[in-house]
């Protein structure tokens, strides 16, 4: 049954809490997602939870069930995070799917919330490489085609670099209707991630001392393998590894067992395979 919080802004945000174990999660979702549309998250909370631990699913400001206030700032995001960290006993492990993981990691950089933050397992985080971004015009262009009020042309935007199938399915999914929705958000996560463009990431995230996972999948596009080893290479920490996945998704089974393995730090973490001198690339 859903429930909400009130995050310092005084926006309801809406989420699912499931089991009841020792050890929590938070699922940070990724651009587009929220509960109600994203059945993998929801199958991923339910194994966790059959695991003894406890789980967070929340809808993203302006997504779903939750509120949404403007102006938008990635700050708002971090203060829902530690809304829903309020709302449990005790610390929280943050998986962050896509952009989501970019979220988490500012939660995790936040004082007063990092502290409130065990461990980060983030999944294909799309990410600039240091000394690539493009100086904001990104999501300058974002904000321009969100303030015309044309959300597919918002959509279309957001994903010109995916695979071209990617867009046309979409489009003609029984799905299109709801993107179209909450298409304004995606300059919510073009904002998450642009931010990490203006500082060297060793210094902006150095208080990032917490376990961090940076997962890329057997399968991917080119952009992630070398975010998920610059993220390894430049927080405390971390390290990269590759999973079984592919085309920018994970079966809900194997992202449990995965998580399951980092939250207790058993010796499942060796089934990962440590990130390759040179990944597979076939997207």
């Amino acid at each position: 049954m859903t429930e909400f919080v009130t995050s310092a802004d005084g926006t309801s945000i809406a989420y699912d809490r499931l089991g009841s174990g020792a050890l929590a999660v938070i699922l940070v979702g990724s651009a587009m997602n929220y509960r109600a549309f994203d059945p993998t998250s929801a199958h991923i909370a339910t194994l966790l939870a059959d695991q003894g631990f406890t789980v967070i699913n929340y809808d993203r400001r302006g997504r779903g069930e939750s509120g949404d206030t403007l102006p938008y700032s990635v700050e708002r995001e971090v203060d829902d995070i530690a809304a829903l960290l309020d709302v449990l006993d005790g610390p929280a492990t943050l998986y962050g799917n896509s952009s989501g993981g970019a979220l988490a990691l500012w939660a995790a950089a936040t004082p007063g919330v990092g502290e409130r933050i065990s461990g980060l397992a983030l999944f294909e985080v799309p990410l600039t490489l240091e000394g690539e971004g493009d100086d904001g015009d990104e999501l300058r262009t974002m904000n321009d085609l969100v303030e015309a009020g044309d959300r597919g042309a918002v959509v279309e935007y957001f994903m010109r670099n995916m695979p071209p199938q990617w867009l046309e399915g979409a489009k003609s999914s029984a799905a299109w209707p709801d993107m179209l929705t909450i298409a304004h958000t995606l300059a919510y996560d073009v904002a998450v991630l642009d931010r990490a463009d203006h500082s060297a990431w060793a210094e902006q995230w150095a208080s990032v001392t917490q376990p961090v996972l940076a997962m890329v999948g057997e399968e991917t596009q080119p952009i992630f393998p070398p975010v998920a080893a610059a993220l390894a290479e430049s927080l405390p920490n971390a390290r990269a590894v590759e999973i079984d996945a592919a085309h920018h998704s994970v079966r809900p089974e194997v992202m449990a067992a995965l998580l399951g393995g980092f939250l207790t730090g058993h010796e499942e973490l060796a089934t990962f395979a440590e990130y390759p001198d040179e990944p597979k690339q076939q997207v």
